[in-house]
């Protein structure tokens, strides 16, 4: 299975205020505050967090079928980092889903996958041929529905599917 989620750095800026009272003790765990508070950038850090968690969400959502607001039963852990990306694990009531996160100075990209694997069968398409069935969940109509998951956020959308 498959989740995506994109942040446009600058709309982030535009929309909303992450420093705000309240807004980071209602998202993030213990944990997660910390690498925060000790991040270099800790803007970008509160984006990636969140990123991953809606990139893992959207996983947990398609495999329960339950919608509900739970970020703190997300919970992420960074696994390593470099120039090109950071691969991240969200641990959410039982399920364990692996993101790989791309930053660059106008978006955070994350993909999660709920196979360490399926990163090898990621393929971004177009926005085309997505139905969504009776709970919001879409899924490309083909000869048969194949999961796909797709993030929109200011400048950027992004469409991905898992290529067997």
């Amino acid at each position: 299975m498959i989740g995506n989620d994109v942040v446009d750095i600058i709309q982030s800026r535009k929309e909303g205020n992450w420093q705000r009272e309240g807004f980071i003790q209602k998202i993030f765990t213990h944990k997660e505050k910390l690498l925060i508070t000790q991040a270099t950038e800790p803007e970008i850090m509160v984006w990636l967090l969140w990123s991953m968690k809606e990139a893992a969400y959207k996983i947990y959502n398609r495999q329960t079928k339950i919608r509900e607001y739970i970020p703190k039963k997300l919970q992420c852990t960074l696994l390593s980092q470099n120039h090109d990306y950071t691969l991240g694990q969200v641990l959410c009531i039982e399920n364990i889903y692996y993101t790989k996160t791309i930053l660059n100075k106008d978006e955070i990209y994350t993909i999660a996958v709920s196979n360490l694997h399926d990163f090898d069968q990621v393929v971004e398409i177009e926005k085309k041929d997505i139905t969504k069935d009776k709970h919001g969940i879409p899924y490309l109509k083909s000869d048969i529905l194949q999961d796909v998951s797709v993030s929109n956020h200011g400048r950027f959308e992004k469409v991905v599917t898992l290529n067997y």
